[in-house]
Parts: C-alpha cells; structure tokens; sequence
C-alpha cells in the first residue's frame, strides 16, 4: 500500500480522536480494486491502559475488529472514510479537530459470556485484561441487569453493550450476579448457552477486603469482628452479613447448577490472577474460544500495590495499574478472628472443591 496514504490516515485517526496507537500499528488500511471497491477497516493499535479508569472508555469505543468488513459497496462512517461509486478513487475525509471518531461498524448484542462473580475477588483486573484481546468487546460499567434493572427489559440490556463484528464476544462483568437467587433463571432465559466466569478468592481474605472497600466509604462503620461475629463469646458467625455471605461459594454455585451445566461455568484463581496472570488468562482465553493473545508480555508485577500492572503499550508515556481503589491495605484482624472464619469457611470450601473439581488450596 502507498506508504503516503498509510500515514495520512494514521495522521486523520490521531486529529479526529488523539489516539493514534504508535502508528504505522495504528493505521487504518484502506484496501480494495476495480469496480465494487470495498473498505476493509483495521485496527490494530494497542489499548491505552490510561484510560482503563474513564467510564466513557472513548479508547474502546473506537476499536473495530482487525478482520474485513461485509463485502458491499456502502458509505463507511464519514469520520473515517468514504466511498461514493464503484471505479472511483477513495477520498478521505478529513474531520474537523476535536471531533471524535464514531464507530458504527457491527451489531450491539446481548452478551455471549459473563463475569457473575465474585466481588472483590479480581473481577475488575480480569475484565481490563481480557480487553487486551482484539475479539473481546465488553461494557466497562457494571450493568447491573440481572439483579437491580431486569424490568428495563432486554433491549435497554443489549444497548448498553458496546458493537461487536462476527466472530467477536460481547461481555460484561457483574459481580452480584452469583449471588443473586434471581440472576441464574433470568441469564438463562436471555441464553442458557452464555459461559459464566467466576472468579474467586479465600473467602476469608475476601471478606476482609469488602469490608476494608466498606469502610473507605464509610471511616465510622464498626470493627470488623464485631459485624462477623454473633457473639464474642461463643465465636458464632454472622452469615447474615453480606462480607460473610458471599463467601460460601458452594451454596451459590447449586443455585446456578440448576439451570447451567458445570461446563458452561470457569472458575479462575483470584491467588493466581495475582501470582500468574498470564497463566490464569491462558485458561480464560481457551475457555471463551479465543485465540491466545494476551500472555507474559502485557504484565509486570507491581511491589507497590502487590498485584500486576499492564505494560506501557508503544508511545505510552507510563504503564497503566487499575485505580486507586484497588490494592488497599488491609486493616489488623485479630488472629482468632480470622482463625474461626477459617474453621467455619473450611465444609463450605470443600463442598467448592468437589463441586467446581478444583481444589483452591484455601485450607
């Protein structure tokens, strides 16, 4: 391809939106010949991991798919290129600065795959790193669909999420889901063949991160053996309370075993996400019938926040971490405390073991 049109689109791309991604990997390549010309539009850029925090996730927006477009003459969006009859040369339009770059190439459709699970335990990261794949399109905001806005319907569901080409996968990631009575009949009736991820985590350090997320918002909340313990005393423990709750992983899962099959489900390591990202996404991408794309090369451990970090992609300034939200330090338990979740926690955990035919190593 002219090597001059090569990077006079790079250059329309970076004015219309400043995200050019360390071109000539940015481009966009027009291609096509003869009568009928087609436009096939690639990009092949590397997500920018500094705006993994902006809920308008602009970046995400504008990536299509590097595959081609259906063969037909049509006008591509006007913000990136033009066609205006066969045999004709391509002009370019080139779009006022400032103005952003709309993506009106593919379907919106209602989600093949779903992260249900669990709070606080890594959800967030395995979201951002699943975005690195060029085939995985997800919503950055959790919808909340299957537990709070159901009656919405489904068509403000499937809106909410962002377009996909064929052969792409539409996700979104809704911690609550696992734990909602309701979420298991209602994700089937939209598609009892969707595949569901969960992550999870020692409930035991699960349940002391979400209470240290709670008491950040609210410093006056009471210590945390006394929302965890029925009485002081006996060393009862208070399953009403939510942090307790959601960590009794085996009796959510038979609530979602009776409407999907133990092999529409993975289970990913919250402890290994940390220890082996790389590794734990090898499984995810085979899970979700992708291509291993995301790998090694994308991840580096932060000493700091104690959890890995996206790599700087090419003509970023800095490498990019999740926000500050992530990684807070955790507030001093009392060792007995802990000690009784633990003997409390250990059934439940072997009811997941033999469930999930993964053994955790929580115990």
């Amino acid at each position: 391809m002219n090597e001059k049109i090569h990077l006079n689109v790079c250059h329309i791309i970076n004015e219309a939106a400043s995200v050019c991604s360390a071109c000539p990997h940015g481009a966009v390549y027009l291609a096509g010949g003869g009568r009928g010309r087609d436009v096939a539009l690639y990009s092949q850029h590397a997500p920018d991991y500094e705006v993994l925090d902006d809920p308008r996730r602009v970046l995400d927006e504008l990536r299509p798919s590097p595959r081609l477009l259906p063969e037909r003459n049509r006008t591509v969006s006007e913000d990136a290129a033009q066609v205006d009859a066969p045999g004709q040369q391509l002009p370019l339009h080139v779009p006022s600065p400032g103005l952003p770059v709309s993506n009106t190439f593919g379907t919106k459709r209602v989600p093949q795959a779903i992260i249900i699970g669990v709070k606080k335990g890594g959800t967030r990261a395995l979201l951002e790193f699943l975005r690195i794949h060029p085939d995985v399109r997800a919503v950055g905001a959790e919808p909340h669909f299957f537990d709070r806005f159901y009656d919405k319907g489904l068509e403000w569901y499937r809106n909410l999420m962002p377009r996909t080409l064929d052969g792409q996968i539409t996700m979104e990631k809704t911690p609550s889901y696992f734990v909602t009575k309701e979420a298991p009949t209602r994700v089937c009736t939209m598609n009892c063949q969707a595949k569901l991820i969960v992550v999870v985590r020692d409930p035991v350090t699960r349940a002391v991160s979400d209470y240290t997320q709670t008491l950040s918002k609210n410093p006056g909340l009471p210590s945390f053996q006394s929302l965890a313990l029925k009485n002081s005393t006996t060393g009862l423990i208070d399953t009403t309370w939510s942090a307790v709750r959601i960590g009794l992983y085996a009796k959510h899962l038979e609530n979602w075993l009776q409407h999907f099959p133990l092999s529409h489900f993975l289970f990913v390591s919250g402890e290994r996400l940390v220890s082996d990202p790389a590794g734990e996404m090898g499984r995810v991408q085979d899970f979700l019938g992708l291509k291993r794309v995301v790998s090694d090369k994308h991840f580096y451990f932060n000493q700091t926040k104690g959890f890995p970090c996206l790599k700087k992609p090419e003509g970023s300034s800095r490498p990019r971490c999740l926000g500050k939200s992530k990684g807070r330090p955790h507030p001093q338990i009392p060792a007995e405390v802990l000690q009784r979740l633990r003997d409390f926690y250990r059934p439940f955990n072997h009811r997941f073991y033999q469930m999930s035919g993964q053994d955790f190593g929580w115990d």
